[in-house]
């Protein structure tokens, strides 16, 4: 069998700008190569172009004119790969050696972790478990996407840590849809970058860059408290009569919640979440609790979700993604938030299983709260994925520990991002269609 040498393909007009935008494309000959590229505009804040050729004679306007042969794909990523950790190699120079940054990216089918770390010692890609690249076929996922081959995504990623210095984890923690794993990685990569650069993390730890960045004194508070985000939802029918009021921007004092909902669990549940999102939050409810708590769970949720997606409103300008750690007892939850328009909860909070074999969490079924997150979420219009870290002693543990982890996802993703000017964090431009 004869075997060609794939082409040494011309990478020109590379650059990797921190928060500018480059007045060059990205054309690599590879169509949705060129889209994954491009999630480093929208979620590093990181200005990328890219140009892909082999002669002056090829046809810049044909979008996936290198996409055959496919067994060339993997040079070509190889190469561009290369080219683009060079030039991020240069915005992270000030980040110092051992800087470590972790995100994921949730989307409604994927979920993927990147962490990120500032090598001495020259970069490389240490772990990558994204393949197969969904289910379907179930024994091993996509080959390509669009024109694309899915083979490329690890040579890519393994040159730019060579070149760029960084050593690069990118973990599958779930995923079915194979576009959907590979979005998310370069997601989450990206997101990860645009933390190093800016000193940030989604760890627990409230560093000086984070409140400089996101806290009280931030630039990004401030402009939150001139938009005066809130909402107020008056919702009765024969089963309840729920009146919920938000205020997302400003909040101060002890006496900012009032949260009577009938049942002390789901009171527990929304006092936790609402502090660490560090809202202002009325939520009371008369509901029919003598026939059963399924009314009253469910429709709080459906007017706590209504209501925060009414006070975020277009969510032009925001952070929009985020990831929180909480701990309640022996429980840690992880909580992975985006403010996508696109619904989907996905969870493996062991609570149909857990160990004591219990029916009810307080004076609430264990049924009810799987369904009243749900519902929160999907009135929301969030994209979360819940991860279980550790069991509790007891499904309280595990309640409190999830609402203290979505709290802390919530108030960073509803966070004003002052660089982006009012501008969508999408690729798309726009979260409304």
């Amino acid at each position: 069998m004869t075997t060609t040498t794939p082409p040494s393909y011309n990478i020109s007009n590379v650059s990797c700008l921190d928060l500018a935008k480059s007045s060059d494309p990205i054309s690599t000959g590879i169509g949705f190569f060129d889209h994954m590229i491009d999630q480093l505009n929208s979620h590093a804040q990181v200005g990328v172009s890219v140009v892909v050729s082999l002669s002056s004679d090829d046809d810049k306007g044909d979008k996936n004119r290198f996409a055959e042969p496919m067994d060339n794909q993997c040079a070509l990523a190889s190469q561009v790969g290369s080219a683009m950790g060079t030039e991020i190699s240069k915005i992270i120079e000030k980040v110092s050696v051992g800087s470590t940054s972790r995100f994921c990216c949730p989307l409604d089918e994927g979920l993927v972790e990147c962490i990120l770390t500032k090598s001495e010692n020259g970069g490389s890609l240490t772990t990558f478990t994204l393949p197969p690249y969904g289910i379907y076929p179930s024994k091993t996922g996509r080959t390509k996407i669009g024109q694309m081959s899915t083979a490329i995504v690890q040579p890519f990623f393994q040159n730019l840590a060579v070149s760029s210095g960084l050593t690069i984890s990118l973990h599958k923690v779930r995923g079915d849809n194979g576009h959907h794993v590979v979005e998310s990685a370069f997601k989450a990569f990206s997101r990860a970058l645009r933390n190093m650069i800016d000193g940030t993390d989604t760890s627990n730890d409230w560093s000086a860059s984070m409140e400089n960045t996101w806290g009280k004194s931030s630039q990004s508070y401030k402009d939150g408290i001139q938009l005066q985000r809130g909402g107020i939802i008056q919702r009765q029918t024969k089963e309840t009569s729920i009146d919920v009021m938000l205020q997302l921007d400003g909040t101060n004092g002890s006496d900012k919640f009032v949260i009577d909902t009938g049942l002390n669990t789901l009171n527990t549940f929304v006092t936790s979440l609402a502090k660490e999102a560090d809202v202002s939050l009325n939520a009371v409810c008369k509901g029919d609790l003598w026939v059963d708590d399924h009314h009253t769970s469910e429709d709080v949720a459906i007017a706590l979700g209504q209501v925060l997606n009414k006070a975020l409103g277009t969510k032009a300008g925001l952070n929009r993604m985020w990831c929180a750690v909480g701990g309640s007892g022996d429980a840690q939850v992880e909580v992975t938030m985006d403010l996508s328009n696109r619904p989907c909860l996905t969870s493996n909070l062991s609570l149909s299983n857990n160990e004591q074999g219990e029916e009810y969490v307080g004076d609430m079924s264990i049924e009810m709260f799987a369904h009243a997150l749900e519902s929160l979420v999907m009135n929301g219009q969030m994209t979360v994925h819940i991860v279980e870290n550790n069991a509790g002693k007891n499904l309280m543990e595990t309640v409190v520990a999830t609402a203290i982890a979505f709290g802390r996802a919530l108030r960073l993703c509803a966070a004003v991002d002052p660089r982006r000017a009012g501008k969508t964090a999408s690729s798309k431009g726009t979260l409304s269609v």
